[in-house]
């Protein structure tokens, strides 16, 4: 909870004046469609929103033909057949090789390596292309078109699942200890119990989960799966019996006049979701997506589809893939699976979703409250622990909303590498109110994190830019394990104290 003088929401011409503001700063060669911007006038929190959340992504503008003939595709039995959706040209060249940074970055700034950290290096020293999985043939103009707005736009960081790096070895696997493999037989002893001890399973998982128990360790958690190990395979069978159920049921209506916007935007978003990566430019699995996210939005007519959830189910996806792939998942053809499967990792995703957002949906209904209540609450606890970045902020006339929306909206999931996501959501699935609640530590010890960077920009624009592009393209486990720790820290100093946002 958090104290009543955060519920008052920002009035709507406000955050028209943040948007205008936001993009008025900017140079007009370095905004895209600058010359339209001010007539499009915000009617809604909504737009406000969108506005900002992919203000710096490519044009929606090749959609035009979305609702173009539907053909069949290669859909699990039982299910209807939905169009392939073309993957969107990526944000930067395809062809990119990730290597390891030689650099000073955050992890350097720690203590020196350990032999064993200094070893997994040596053993990541190695590199990993990145290749998008559409080669389609563009004509000229389409090309210099994307590139003339790639140079307009901020670089953002190319995001590899697996980037075989720091504290990873080379096969993208972490290495094992022999701590690690303590842990491990403590994981493998609480889920083999006729019923799993749930506290004690989510203090174990608070420092990070074993790859090998992820899956089951995350139904189990996210409350989808029972404790009582004789139920579990008969509660499986009926949820996921019961989401395709809802396929059967609702997922032919897509194109009916109430719902066709809802899924136009689906359509839209969801090969924007981490388009450098070729798993999820593969139709089957764009495919699962449209399906999870349109029956997810009928069913919650109190919020309804909003750009950013597309991004949560990517971790449950990667997450539940993962039991059937032992590596280069962000290569893996998950139409080389069997049927079966492929559907089980659909409604797992589907369930688990379902149960993150039950706890945070007011992030997403009108207005988004919950969005507005945190940025709000992230403004008030940074300025109790960093006046200096606070203070900064106000002589530049930053305002949180037009960094920390995003951070809201995706729960970070568009400043970190997806693999670090996963990570955190071990922590936030073993914290009581992880995602509606621990968050805000998180995005405070964050923002705290650039307090370097952030104090050495000059300008308003420059500042916008390094807070849309922090460079955690190299960050990993240990990275994510520090800056949990702090937000831990400052939960435990602040949380709970009578005024505690407040000076």
């Amino acid at each position: 909870g958090h104290p009543a003088n955060l519920t008052q929401l920002i009035p709507v011409e406000r955050l028209q004046h943040l948007v205008e503001s936001t993009w008025a700063s900017i140079p007009v060669e370095h905004t895209p469609k600058a010359n339209n911007l001010k007539s499009k006038k915000a009617s809604s929190f909504h737009e406000f929103a969108r506005s900002t959340n992919d203000a710096w992504d490519i044009d929606d503008e090749e959609d035009e033909d979305f609702l173009a003939p539907i053909h069949p595709s290669s859909l699990p039995p039982t299910l209807p057949s939905t169009h392939q959706v073309p993957p969107l040209p990526p944000q930067q060249p395809i062809n990119t090789t990730i290597e390891p940074d030689t650099g000073p970055g955050p992890a350097d700034r720690l203590a020196p390596p350990t032999a064993e950290v200094r070893l997994q290096h040596e053993e990541a020293n190695g590199r990993v292309v990145v290749k998008s999985s559409s080669e389609a043939q563009l004509n000229t103009n389409t090309v210099r078109s994307t590139l003339q707005k790639q140079q307009s736009l901020p670089v953002r960081p190319i995001i590899p699942l697996v980037a075989r790096i720091s504290d990873q070895n080379s096969s993208g696997a972490p290495i094992m200890t022999v701590r690690d493999k303590s842990r491990l037989d403590k994981f493998k002893y609480l889920l083999s119990c006729p019923n799993t001890d749930l506290e004690e399973l989510r203090k174990h998982s608070w420092s990070g989960i074993p790859r090998e128990v992820r899956p089951i360790t995350w139904r189990l958690l996210s409350g989808y799966l029972p404790v009582n190990m004789e139920r579990r395979d008969l509660v499986l069978k009926r949820k996921r019996d019961e989401y395709f159920g809802f396929i059967e049921q609702y997922y032919h209506s897509r194109t009916d006049e109430t719902y066709k916007d809802t899924y136009r935007q689906i359509h839209i978003d969801i090969p924007r979701t981490n388009p450098l990566i070729p798993l999820f430019q593969q139709p089957a699995v764009q495919e699962v997506f449209e399906r999870i996210l349109f029956i997810w939005a009928i069913r919650h007519p109190a919020s309804g589809y909003v750009q950013g959830i597309n991004d949560l189910v990517t971790p449950f996806f990667v997450v539940f893939l993962s039991e059937f792939v032992e590596e280069d998942v962000e290569n893996f053809d998950v139409a080389s699976l069997p049927l079966d499967t492929q559907r089980n990792i659909e409604a797992d995703s589907f369930w688990c979703m379902t149960k993150l957002l039950d706890g945070i949906q007011d992030n997403y209904t009108f207005a988004q409250p919950g969005i507005q209540n945190k940025v709000k609450a992230l403004e008030e606890l940074v300025s109790r622990i960093d006046e200096d970045i606070h203070n900064y902020f106000k002589r530049y006339e930053v305002e949180y909303l037009q960094f920390a929306f995003r951070w809201m909206n995706n729960l970070l999931m568009r400043e970190l590498p997806l693999r670090c996501t996963i990570r955190l959501w071990d922590t936030y699935q073993a914290e009581q109110e992880g995602f509606s609640h621990f968050h805000l530590y998180v995005c405070a010890a964050f923002l705290i994190e650039w307090r370097k960077e952030i104090l050495s920009m000059v300008d308003f624009q420059g500042l916008l830019m390094l807070l849309q592009n922090l460079p955690t393209i190299h960050w990993g486990n240990e990275e994510v394990g520090l800056l949990l720790a702090e937000a831990y820290r400052l939960k435990y100093m602040f949380a709970d104290a009578p005024n505690h946002y407040k000076r």
